[in-house]
Formats: C-alpha cells, sequence, structure tokens
C-alpha cells in the first residue's frame, strides 16, 4: 500500500511528466536554453528558495516532536546551502539575485508563506513536498542525457544526486507523519505542483507573464 506521499505524488504524476517535457527543462537537458533565460530563473528562484527558507522556519517553530524539529532544521540548512549554488552561477554569468519578483514567483512564494504561517506541520510538509519531489524527479530523468559539455550539467547533477534525494525522502517521511485533513492535503499539494509548472513558464519566457 503505498504511503500518503507516494499517493500525492501518483495522483500527480502527469504534471510532473508536464513539468519534463516542459521546454525551460528541455532546453536545459539539451543545453541550449538560452544563458539569459537561465540567469533569470537562477535570480528568481533565488527569490523563491528566500521564502522556502522562511516556510521551513515556520514549519520547524510548529513541529509536534523532536523528529519534526530535527528533519525541518536540516532541511531549513540544505535550501540555504542551495542558494550557495545560486551564488556560484551569479558569479560566472553575471546573474542579479535580487530581481524583482515575477507574478509567477510572488504567486508561489505567497501561497507557501500563506500555508506555513496558517497551517499544521502535515499541512506545510504537503504544500513543500512537491518543489523537492519533482527537483528529485527532473534530476534524475535528466542526468543520464546529459551530455559532458551541457552549461547546464551542475543544475541536474546538483537535483540528481543522492543527498538531494534523501532530503527529499525525510520532507516526505515528516507528510506521512503527520498527514492532515486529507482533502487539504491533496489540494496543497496539486497547487503547489501547478505553480511550479507556472514558474517555469515564466522562466522559459525570460520574464514574468
Amino acid at each position: 500500500m503505498d504511503s500518503l506521499a507516494e499517493s500525492l505524488w501518483s495522483q500527480n504524476r502527469v504534471l510532473a511528466e508536464t513539468a519534463l517535457k516542459h521546454r525551460f527543462i528541455q532546453g536545459i537537458a539539451s543545453g541550449q536554453l538560452p544563458r539569459a533565460t537561465f540567469a533569470h530563473y537562477v535570480g528568481q528562484d533565488a527569490a523563491f528558495l528566500d521564502a522556502f527558507c522562511r516556510a521551513y522556519a515556520l514549519a520547524l517553530a510548529k513541529s509536534p516532536d523532536r523528529e519534526g524539529l530535527a528533519v525541518f532544521r536540516e532541511l531549513l540548512d540544505a535550501a540555504a546551502d542551495e542558494l550557495d549554488l545560486h551564488r556560484g552561477y551569479a558569479e560566472r554569468w553575471n546573474v542579479d539575485l535580487h530581481q524583482t519578483a515575477d507574478p509567477a514567483t510572488t504567486a508561489y512564494t505567497d501561497f507557501l508563506l500563506a500555508v506555513a504561517e496558517q497551517e499544521p506541520a502535515g499541512h506545510i510538509a504537503a504544500a513543500m513536498t512537491p518543489c523537492m519531489r519533482l527537483y528529485a524527479y527532473l534530476g534524475q530523468q535528466l542526468v543520464d542525457h546529459i551530455k559532458p559539455d551541457n552549461p547546464f550539467r551542475e543544475w541536474v547533477a546538483a537535483y540528481s544526486n543522492a543527498p538531494f534525494e534523501a532530503l527529499a525522502r525525510r520532507l516526505e517521511g515528516l507528510l506521512d507523519r503527520y498527514g492532515g485533513e486529507h482533502d487539504r492535503l491533496a489540494a496543497l499539494y496539486r497547487r503547489a505542483m501547478e505553480l511550479e509548472l507556472a514558474f517555469f513558464d515564466s522562466a522559459s519566457r525570460g520574464q514574468g507573464p
């Protein structure tokens, strides 16, 4: 029998496959995504990760047990480390990490922070898990097809590696541990997946809608 996290991922697998086929992700896979487009994405993702860290901090404060305290702290530290990856891109590719957030970015960050401020730990996990699981899925699907000279190889490597998969599983473990109202969990999970696709739509244009 599937766990709660596995069931929610399965219910949204079509959206994950749509993300994999998205022109932005395929541009990364082929190495043909314009550098300026990727640079804009990195700046927007830095704004997203800032909110993601804050949502983790709120979830940590709401953790009902020590397991949650430990795991949410680990995830918060990892998200902060991910920002260091973006700083590396910024130095090499002249990326502005202080861009004004696009509408798609703002919609996603507003959603995450509202859930983190207003809802319990299990619901927060449901809103945050799709990002982790989707990026792990994308990285793992792309890694065997990336050529050595692909300029985005580092991005794929970051999300396809075993440590990132372990972090995704840790968050899924909290979703399974805490749960919540089933329909609400399903709605939050799906909304996060939809916002991921909107984020890629905006990123592929290199600007807000």
